[in-house]
This record gives structure tokens, C-alpha cells and sequence, in this order.
């Protein structure tokens, strides 16, 4: 058969029969913390659960195959993730990361940078004038996120690729998920993810992965770190997040109707300001979008008419939409990033990156969109 398989074929038989004990259609789940060893001389695959475990590499080697990298690194959470990617960086080195990150994120490169673990820089990646200030300098590594979270903005991956050609570039590709982007192809050498969202997709697992594109070098130093730093995750969270890739495409391209139809039903709607959306012809990174990715997602915001207390009174009005952390499940989430997913950057870099007490995050999932629009109209009339 050739192995040249399109991807919804690659999810749906990532680790299918490769069972060496007693060919089990499913990949089993092997808990086991430590494996015996034959002989001093005769060493297997497998001896320590941190430093590798045939559930994880499952999981790994699915990844890196829908991403069409050489490798992976499976870590505890996407944070995690970001941490382990931050260990191939030295004191001198620049890192480059957008102004308008999630707002955990943010915190830990300003925390790590102000303890001398590297030199860091937070550009704008959406304009000429912003790009053309980022790279005065030679950056060792630039950090994307697109479309960034919360305000959906779309950076040029390969735009910033040819403006940087030697620096590492490692990009977030949680919020479309490999269905929607194909990071790789468009010069980013690492795509990294939180695969508690919608890889996993069921809100049940905490976990990230580090894809390497084609260097080994950096995919051992990563594999060395995540050992080392204790990062990895867990089999049974692999083996979750496993089982959940399988439906990954059905479910984005579901969730993503459903996000396209709410999007213009915002749009329209009197009480809203201004709606985050790059499948909107009026998004600012539409035409980007349409080149870079095969789809508009399942993630948007929106800015309501009046103050942080209308945005709560909307969001807690809500009944299909649950007010909570996180993205990417099955259900539909909303969230008020000015005090939850962001209140980590603080109001001044909140304020720049245009994280407003008015604005809302919705995590579209997969439920029947007549009943989400009519979730969404009786929390307008509430406010």
C-alpha cells in the first residue's frame, strides 16, 4: 500500500495494528513506570517510562506524520511545550513573539527573558512597518501564533520566514490544528500545540507536542530537555489524545460550519461591535488566511456594545455556550479573556494587544447550529 495517505486516513489509522505482542487492532495502553532488561549487553527500546514509552510514541509518531515532520516530543501540556521549545535558546540569543499572545505564554517568555534565559523582543507581526521593526535585529528563534488568540490575527508565515531565513521558526498551530494548516510548508522549521484542544478534542486531557520538520538535531536536544525536565506526558493521557485524534477532521470541519455561520450572524446582530473572524471578508488577515490555511477555524471573538459588566451579564446568560477555560472540545465554550485566559499579561499589555473588557472568545463546537444561534439571540436580549 502506498504511504503516501491523505490525512484523514493518516488519523484514523495512526497506530492501528502495530500491537508486537498479540496483534490488537488498537495500540495498547502500557502504564508500566520501568521496562526489564535482558542483559547489560542486550538493552531494548524501552527501559524507563519518562525517557520513553511505546504508548507516547504512538501518539508521537501519529503527530509528526499528520504534520509531516521527522519526529515528536510529547509533553505534559502545551505550556510544557513551550517551555521544552525555550530550551534550545541561549542568554544571547533574541527570541521574537508576537505582542498579542495567549496570555500564559506572554507571561512565561517575559518571566524567563527577565532572568537572563534569553533576550526577547514582542513585535507586531501584521504590518510591514511591524515586521520591518522586528527584524532590525537577528533573531535566534521566532514564536508565531496564528491566528493569534484572542483577537484571530493572521501572520504571513512564509512572509516572516523570508525575512528571517536562518532563525528558527517554531509555530502555534493549536488554534487550526494540522486539518486547517500546514505549518511545514510554509517554512516554519517546529510546529508546536497544546493537544488538549482540538487534537484530543474532548476536554478531558491536558496535554502538548513539539513536531521537528527535518533537522535531528534539534528534534535529540528536544527529546534530551523533555527527559531531563521531566515534561513528558503521560501514557494514559497519550493514549486518550490518541483515540481522540481519530475524529480530529470531522469534528474541525463540523465545528468550523458552525463557527462561519455564527460569525455573520454577529456580524449582523445590533448589539455587537466588532466580530474577530478571518473567514470574514472584513477580517484584516482574510486574504492571508485564504492563502495559508485550508479553513477559517472554529475559533472567534467579538466585541460586545458596552463594559465588561454587559459581557458578563451575556456570558452568563448563555446556556449552550459554557463560560470556561481551554478551546477545542466537542462543546461549545465561551470565554472572557480580559480576566481569564489573559489576565496573566496585565492590563498595559492587554490594553496593546486590544484584550478589551468587552470581548468575548467562543470555542464553536459541534452541537446543532440552530440551537447555538438561539443560545447566543436570548443572551443578547438578557443584556
Amino acid at each position: 500500500m502506498s504511504t503516501n495517505k491523505r490525512r484523514r486516513t493518516k488519523i484514523v489509522r495512526a497506530g492501528i495494528g502495530t500491537d508486537p505482542a498479540y496483534k490488537a487492532v488498537m495500540p495498547p495502553l502500557y502504564l508500566s513506570s520501568t521496562f526489564q532488561i535482558d542483559g547489560l549487553s542486550e538493552r531494548g527500546a524501552y527501559e524507563y517510562s519518562r525517557t520513553r514509552n511505546p504508548t507516547r510514541d504512538e501518539l508521537g509518531k501519529a503527530l509528526a506524520d499528520l504534520e509531516g515532520g521527522i519526529g515528536c516530543a510529547v509533553t505534559s501540556s502545551g505550556m510544557a511545550a513551550l517551555t521544552l521549545l525555550l530550551h534550545l535558546l541561549e542568554p544571547e540569543d533574541l527570541l521574537l513573539a508576537p505582542y498579542d499572545m495567549y496570555g500564559r505564554s506572554y507571561w512565561l517568555l517575559r518571566a524567563l527573558a527577565e532572568k537572563k534565559h534569553f533576550r526577547l523582543k514582542f513585535v507586531d507581526f501584521y504590518s510591514d512597518a511591524g515586521l520591518d521593526e522586528a527584524f532590525s535585529e537577528s533573531p535566534r528563534m521566532v514564536i508565531l501564533e496564528t491566528p493569534s488568540n484572542p483577537l484571530m490575527r493572521i501572520a504571513d508565515i512564509a512572509a516572516v520566514r523570508a525575512r528571517a531565513p536562518d532563525a528558527i521558526l517554531a509555530c502555534d498551530n493549536t488554534f487550526l490544528s494540522p486539518i486547517l494548516q500546514a505549518p511545514f510548508t510554509l517554512g516554519a522549521d517546529i510546529v508546536f500545540h497544546s493537544t488538549t484542544k482540538f487534537i484530543n478534542g474532548h476536554s478531558d486531557v491536558v496535554g502538548g507536542a513539539v513536531i521537528v520538520k527535518d533537522d535531528p538535531e534539534i528534534l535529540n536536544t528536544l527529546n534530551l530537555w523533555n527527559n531531563s525536565l521531566g515534561t513528558i506526558g503521560a501514557p494514559f493521557d497519550a493514549y486518550m489524545t490518541l483515540r481522540g485524534l481519530r475524529t480530529l477532521e470531522v469534528r474541525v470541519h463540523r465545528a468550523q460550519e458552525n463557527a462561519e455561520t455564527i460569525a455573520a450572524f454577529l456580524q449582523n446582530h445590533p448589539q455587537v461591535e466588532t466580530v474577530y473572524y478571518p473567514g470574514l471578508a472584513s477580517h484584516a488577515g482574510h486574504e492571508i488566511a485564504k492563502r495559508q490555511q485550508e479553513g477559517f477555524g472554529a475559533m472567534l471573538s467579538f466585541t460586545l456594545k458596552g463594559e465588561q459588566a454587559e459581557a458578563a451579564r451575556f456570558a452568563e446568560a448563555l446556556e449552550m455556550f459554557s463560560l470556561a477555560q481551554s478551546l477545542g472540545g466537542t462543546e461549545s465554550l465561551i470565554n472572557h479573556p480580559a480576566s481569564m485566559t489573559h489576565v496573566a499579561m496585565g492590563a498595559e499589555a492587554r490594553a496593546k494587544a486590544g484584550v478589551s473588557d468587552n470581548l468575548l472568545r467562543l470555542s464553536v463546537g459541534i452541537e446543532h447550529i440552530d440551537d447555538l444561534t438561539a443560545d447566543l439571540e436570548q443572551a443578547f436580549k438578557a443584556v
